[in-house]
Formats: C-alpha cells, sequence, structure tokens
C-alpha cells in the first residue's frame, strides 16, 4: 500500500530536542519521532508512554519520521506503511 498523505508533507522546526512530554514529566524514551504535519516531538512505540502515537491520535497528523541520527525513514499511520523520504 502507498501512503496517500504525501500531498500534507509540511516543512516543520522540531518542538523540541527530546519528546515533549516526557521532557514536562521527566521521564524517559527509547527513540524519537517527528510529526511531519506539525513538528512535534514525541517517544516512539517501543517507549512506554508512546507519545508520537497518542499525538496522531488526538490531531489526525498521519505522518512522522525517525528523528535518530543517520535515520531517514517516515511512517503513515492512516495507510500503515513505510514513506521514504528524500
Amino acid at each position: 500500500m502507498e501512503c496517500t498523505h504525501l500531498n500534507q508533507l509540511q516543512t516543520v522546526i522540531p518542538s523540541a530536542n527530546g519528546c515533549e512530554e516526557c521532557l514536562a514529566s521527566k521521564d524517559t524514551w527509547v527513540h524519537l519521532r517527528l510529526c511531519l504535519i506539525c513538528g512535534h516531538i514525541g517517544c516512539c512505540d517501543s517507549s512506554k508512554n508512546k507519545h508520537a502515537t497518542k499525538h496522531f491520535h488526538s490531531t489526525g497528523h498521519p505522518l512522522i519520521k525517525s528523528f535518530e541520527p543517520g535515520e531517514n525513514w517516515g511512517w503513515c499511520y492512516t495507510d500503515k506503511t513505510f514513506v521514504y523520504l528524500p
């Protein structure tokens, strides 16, 4: 399946240097994800809080990318598919 939401991609500025919600609650995360619609930084689904997925459910923003150094892949929550980014 292909992502049908690539037309929603935005040039974003990361909102923080770590998961916004985990930083606020002094919690930890495993990996970070960047929302490609608004720039929100949330923790991945391997993290106990899963803030990136929670951000998707609360906003409907379907596209994220890894915010880990050296990684250049994305994910569309709605279409449940990887998105390869230039």
